[in-house]
């Protein structure tokens, strides 16, 4: 049985709506700014919004329809936000308002024949002409009503059904194990959105080439995914070295590189190239929150410390960021132990005879590395030095790791760091639950792991932009709105900011310990 008084707030607010979408919609919105139309559009967002999201959840109700209203309102949202704060504030409002509307439907609380009729009012509202009172609509808006579809042509990997997004990660290699779950998370984050309608009625889609974690193999897979696959974008791509030959080709046609599974500089670069966006803290953030850590709370002296890295553009940076951390700690970095590996390789002799080597005994090192290299490292020296302590960088799969080193028995798991870019794993905070669940759904049985939860978190942040774009999409709509995502908040205890001057959202650190029981606890670094 539906719930009457729901049903008749609903039509209040559609008898409501269909006066104000009469002058909103099918009038003039940007004539009425100076009026403060923020207010008047803010009222129909809580009226019209919950109209929407019912007539999503009703599957008697054609998409085509909900789509209509939904992007006439989404542009009115754009044209009465005077700056970038109104404007995410009451995109978000609206979105708050559709999900009522779903969650109406879906459960039980609201009835799709009087869905049905609430919708056709509106539809009729905003094709009437506007009232005599409301001013002229503005060039974009046609007398029905009807936004133009934009003066560009077809936008590659954008139709009227789907959004198709490029990932280049590693099916093999040394890194294949963080490529695949990087993968999964923002495959659950589309899933979810896909079975909440979409945005703006688009299917988000992820197509992934492999690289085998190899620079030499990355243009191939990047010109894959562009001229066979027609991909909007690039999201996801893993590796630093490989970023050093992906972005070059992403900015040369002026592209998306969207959260790419990197601290790289390659990716930060300042001011920040306008297509290349970051959610994750850079290796120079990282390293000096590890650095911090074990001079100040495990009073480690600093010619104490190593640095254990591939002996590429992931090592040196990783190598970078811990000099640069000394230097702003005031030490001198001309004395740090640099140990290097092979990429793809797990043949650490040289690394560890150069450790057994040192004088000065070495009790704690800085990791720079993949899963297999770096539990390898750890299992050849754990015997050799009981005490040291390992902290490892977010890159490292921690999930990975910790299975690694769980297999050679309890003492390899003892004083294991990983620094994080997203909180615990095992945490209850409202992130961790909602892609725990939203994980289930997509993929029961699938371990939550913390790369597959940054994935999840890089999604959604883009989902947002997205979202704010309306359905009039192309990349440099989506950079402007990326570029305006202010204190978004999505239960992480840091809102994520991107702004024209800075392309990374996040600058937070979290720490995490494995314990003998090979499960991570999380830690302070401070």
């Amino acid at each position: 049985m539906q719930n009457s008084s729901f049903a008749s707030c609903i039509t209040r607010r559609s008898h409501r709506a269909a006066v104000l979408s009469a002058v909103v919609l099918a009038g003039s919105v940007s004539a009425a700014v100076s009026a403060d139309n923020v207010s008047l559009v803010r009222e129909l967002a809580g009226r019209v919004g919950p109209i929407i999201g019912s007539s999503q959840a009703c599957t008697s109700i054609a998409p085509r329809r909900v789509q209509l209203i939904l992007g006439k309102f989404q542009q009115a949202i754009r044209e009465a936000a005077a700056n970038p704060n109104d404007l995410n504030e009451l995109a978000r409002e609206f979105e708050r308002n559709v999900a009522e509307g779903r969650a109406a439907v879906n459960g039980g609380r609201a009835d799709c024949r009087l869905v049905e009729r609430q919708l056709t009012e509106l539809e009729r509202s905003v094709s009437a002409p506007p009232p005599a009172t409301a001013p002229a609509a503005p060039a974009a808006v046609a007398a029905t009503g009807a936004i133009r579809p934009a003066a560009s042509g077809p936008v590659r990997g954008v139709t009227d059904q789907e959004i198709r997004f490029g990932m280049v990660i590693p099916y093999t290699g040394s890194a294949k194990e963080n490529g695949q779950s990087y993968k999964r998370g923002i495959e659950v984050a589309f899933a979810r959105t896909n079975a909440s309608g979409g945005v703006n009625g688009r299917m988000l889609k992820l197509i992934a080439a492999d690289d085998g974690f190899e620079p030499t193999r990355t243009p191939d897979a990047m010109k894959l995914l562009w001229d066979r696959e027609q991909v909007f974008g690039f999201l996801g791509n893993l590796g630093t070295p490989t970023a050093a030959v992906a972005v070059p080709f992403a900015l040369e046609r002026r592209v998306l590189f969207f959260a790419p599974f990197t601290g790289g500089s390659v990716v930060r670069h300042d001011p920040p190239d306008r297509y290349v966006f970051n959610y994750r803290p850079s290796f120079v953030e990282e390293a000096d929150a590890a650095v911090r850590y074990l001079l100040k709370i495990r009073k480690i002296r600093p010619n104490q410390i190593a640095v254990f890295g591939q002996n590429d553009d992931l090592g040196e940076q990783g190598f970078a960021g811990v000099a640069k951390a000394y230097r702003a700690a005031g030490l001198s970095d001309a004395s740090i132990l640099r140990l290097v590996y092979t990429r793809n390789s797990i043949d650490m002799d040289g690394a560890v005879a150069q450790l057994k080597a040192q004088k000065v005994p070495i009790r704690a090192i800085v990791m720079v590395g993949t899963t297999r290299p770096a539990a390898k490292f750890i299992e050849k020296t754990r015997d050799l030095f009981p005490g040291m302590i390992y902290t490892n960088m977010s890159i490292v799969g921690a999930t990975a790791l910790a299975q690694e080193l769980a297999m050679l028995g309890p003492r390899f798991t003892e004083n294991v760091i990983v620094t994080q870019a997203v909180p615990a794993v095992s945490g209850y905070s409202s992130t961790v639950l909602d892609f725990k669940t939203a994980l289930a759904q997509a993929s029961p049985g699938e371990t939550p792991d913390y790369i597959s939860l940054e994935g999840y978190i890089a999604a959604n942040l883009l989902i947002d932009a997205l979202r704010r774009c309306g359905p009039q999409l192309d990349t440099e709509r989506l950079v402007e709105a990326l570029e305006n995502t202010r204190n978004l908040d999505m239960g992480l205890g840091a809102s994520l900011n991107l702004s024209r001057g800075d392309h990374q959202a996040l600058h937070k650190v979290w720490g995490t310990q494995l314990d003998k029981s090979g499960s991570y606890q999380p830690i302070d670094l401070e």
